[in-house]
């Protein structure tokens, strides 16, 4: 059944106008971006199929174009739609951690890096300088690398960081594999990454490990 065959105060837009939008489900939410569905599926059916084929809101926001046209009903333009709403969400928590204190924000934090981080399929390893005041000066991809692994070089963020004159930095990197916690290696690179720093008088934060389900942080497991 199309959605304007619906009970008006059941329908997903005039449900959110007349209640407000969180009173609405997810795939009510995204029935609303979708705005139309396909033959013999409504917008809600399609977006409860993403809801299932994603494993959370943040890896289907976080998805790889590609991966978004290939779910059933999702073509160019849903794709776009839901390219920009992630988009939007993303700069609005971006212009949120450059106007306050990074560290008074921590979930501001932990949602803008999994909108960037979560949904990829290869390790991407980014920083996020900050000034004096913890705001965010910039936020930018380093390297990029495999399913597996990444090769970070200190030189190289040394080198951004004076290009940024930051005082501070916050790290992060995904693990496609979904495993949020904290390998030897992870450890090992963060501490060369602080020695390196420390030359040049710039603090690291934290160190965020991003999983479609977790942002696992350095600094409350004690590893910083």
């Amino acid at each position: 059944m199309a959605i304007t065959d619906w009970p008006i105060a059941e329908r997903p837009r005039e449900k959110l106008l007349s209640l407000g939008a969180s009173r609405l489900s997810d795939a009510e939410l995204l029935a609303i971006f979708l705005r139309t569905g396909t033959r013999g599926r409504s917008a809600i059916d399609i977006a409860r199929n993403l809801l299932t084929t994603f494993s959370s809101l943040s890896d289907l926001l976080g998805a790889d174009p590609a991966r978004l046209r290939q779910a059933p009903g999702i073509g160019d333009a849903k794709t776009a739609q839901l390219l920009a709403a992630m988009e939007l969400a993303r700069r609005t928590l971006a212009e949120e951690l450059s106007r306050g204190d990074a560290l008074s924000s921590p979930r501001a934090v932990r949602d803008y890096l999994r909108l960037t981080l979560s949904g990829l399929q290869h390790e991407v390893f980014l920083a996020m300088f900050l000034d004096a005041q913890h705001r965010v000066i910039a936020s930018e991809e380093l390297f990029r690398g495999t399913l597996t692994q990444t090769s970070v070089y200190p030189r190289e963020v040394v080198k951004r960081a004076l290009h940024h004159n930051c005082a501070a930095i916050i790290f992060a990197h995904n693990h496609p594999s979904g495993v949020a916690e904290p390998s030897r290696a992870d450890e090992l690179l963060t501490q060369a990454l602080r020695q390196s720093l420390s030359l040049i008088d710039v603090r690291i934060l934290d160190h965020f490990i991003v999983t479609a389900g977790t942002v696992a942080s350095f600094a409350e497991r004690g590893l910083l």
